[in-house]
């Protein structure tokens, strides 16, 4: 997940950078403003990476 969020601003995928420092192998520190649109973007990933589950 971090590397995507490293992908997100280094591409400035949402308009501007938003990483304010990189910490450590998980953990990032981002500006407020950019959380929802962070999670909404996490969420469409996720949704991307999910299969339903068919009944047979």
């Amino acid at each position: 997940m971090k590397q995507f969020l490293l992908y997100l601003d280094e591409t400035n995928a949402l308009g501007s950078k938003f990483i304010i420092q990189d910490l450590d192998d998980t953990h990032v520190f981002i500006l407020a403003e950019f959380v929802s649109v962070l999670q909404e973007k996490v969420g469409e990933l996720m949704d991307q990476n999910s299969f339903p589950i068919t009944q047979k």
